[in-house]
């Protein structure tokens, strides 16, 4: 039997969520490059029996979007062997093909169920701080600049056990299809996956998400305010010249850049729509002497209507080419990662509402601020709902010791078996219903 227990993990005693959470956590990756986490989910369920797709055959290498560099991947891939990785399923994931389809299936025919759980973590420093729990308890990040900051390992340790619990008590009818999803964070993981056909047999798809400002105990669900998003690399080129002796032969890229960020942030929203827009980086130039001839902006668009993104980003890509040429550059403009909305269907909902209570879960309304603003889980969803299925995005209730991504965030781990509870409840009454 695979062990999936680091050999220092601090939580031996703990049930299979939370110890999965933990090791996850100590060892975090960033998206596509999830091989050590991927590789372990994949051995540890395939040791129990589920069936195993992963590499090319879990996503299409051609859809992705913003995959890290040849030199990224291969330091990614000989940490992840280095560490604990599973040798029988690491080498199908080398490239950054880190995508995991678990499958059970009953002997009698029946509706197919199928969870999303997300594998990335995120580009932040962790807390150091005494009072941040994973660095007083022996967990913290062991990758600097790399941290767990919204819940994956959470969701990942929740659907590791109840894959434990649906083999140890199998129910008679139907399928679970299990989706571990790489790259979720920046809208890049999911959008691969559906080309590969992993939803399209799905009657019933549940994408649960914890924390979100809902107190532990409580139960969102559906969270229908996930917005579009598109993330976008511009790239501006211009000349270099020495700034004092020849200002005038230069063309600053970095210029262009901050006119384009202002011009960015200044646009004007759409009236009656959420929107957002945003840059998170800009760099650029070697000296202050020195006229910069590249200079590089991150940034997004979000909006709650597909279409609406899609005018939005059309606006800030011309807002991108008219600050090169104001300042006689020119830019490249990427879109590295790209979010559609969806809504919950009632009849999944539903559902989830029935779970909930069985389990003593609190239902709640999700209010605006609860949302977690986009999430390519739609990408899933909405191939389900078109096939003829019904999905929904909860939110499962779990204090928060900071925020979402924040160098001090933290789960409270008691929201974990509650999570394992309502899921397996979830599935149970799924496989229970007629197939529709």
């Amino acid at each position: 039997m695979h062990d999936e227990r680091d050999p220092q993990d601090p939580a031996p005693q703990a049930g299979t969520a939370v110890r999965w959470r933990r090791d996850l956590h100590r060892r975090p990756e960033v998206g596509f490059t999830e091989f050590r986490t991927a590789s372990r989910v994949a051995g540890a369920l395939a040791d129990l029996g589920w069936e195993i797709r992963t590499g090319t055959d879990a996503l299409s290498p051609g859809d992705r979007l913003g995959v890290p560099s040849d030199e990224e991947l291969t330091a990614a891939y000989r940490r992840a062997a280095a560490s604990g990785a599973d040798e029988r399923f690491l080498p199908a994931m080398k490239g950054g093909n880190t995508a995991v389809v678990a499958t059970w299936r009953a002997q009698a025919p029946g509706p197919a169920v199928g969870l999303r759980a997300d594998l990335d973590a995120l580009p932040i420093a962790e807390s150091g701080d005494p009072g941040h729990r994973p660095a007083r308890e022996g967990f913290r990040s062991l990758h600097e600049g790399v941290m767990h900051a919204c819940g994956h390992d959470g969701h990942v340790g929740m659907a590791v056990e109840l894959a434990e619990r649906l083999v140890a008590d199998p129910p008679p009818t139907g399928s679970v299809t299990l989706l571990l999803q790489p790259a979720e964070e920046g809208g890049r993981g999911a959008r691969a996956m559906v080309p590969a056909g992993v939803a399209d047999d799905l009657d019933l798809l549940i994408a649960p998400h914890l924390g979100l400002n809902l107190p532990t105990g409580t139960l969102a669900p559906s969270l229908d305010g996930l917005l579009a998003n598109s993330k976008l690399r511009a790239v501006f080129h211009g000349v270099a010249s020495h700034a004092s002796l020849a200002p005038h032969e230069g063309r600053s890229a970095l210029l262009g850049a901050a006119a384009a960020t202002l011009a960015v942030h200044g646009m004007p929203r759409f009236p009656g729509h959420e929107t957002r827009v945003a840059v998170g980086r800009i760099s650029g130039g070697t000296s202050s002497n020195i006229v910069p001839d590249r200079a590089e902006m991150l940034l997004e668009t979000r909006a709650d209507e597909g279409a609406v993104n899609e005018e939005l980003e059309a606006r800030v890509r011309a807002a991108l080419h008219g600050a090169a040429a104001t300042y006689g550059l020119t830019v490249d403009v990427d879109l590295i990662g790209g979010v559609t909305t969806a809504r919950a269907d009632r009849a999944a909902v539903e559902l989830v509402e029935a779970a909930a209570r069985a389990e003593g879960l609190r239902l709640v309304t999700a209010r605006a601020e609860d949302g977690v603003a986009s999430d390519d889980a739609t990408a899933f969803m909405r191939r389900v709902q078109q096939r003829g299925g019904v999905a929904s995005y909860i939110g499962i209730g779990s204090a928060l010791a900071a925020p979402h991504h924040t160098p001090s965030f933290d789960l409270d781990e008691a929201a974990l078996p509650l999570g394992v509870a309502l899921l397996e409840g979830l599935v149970r009454r799924a496989l229970a219903a007629r197939r529709h």
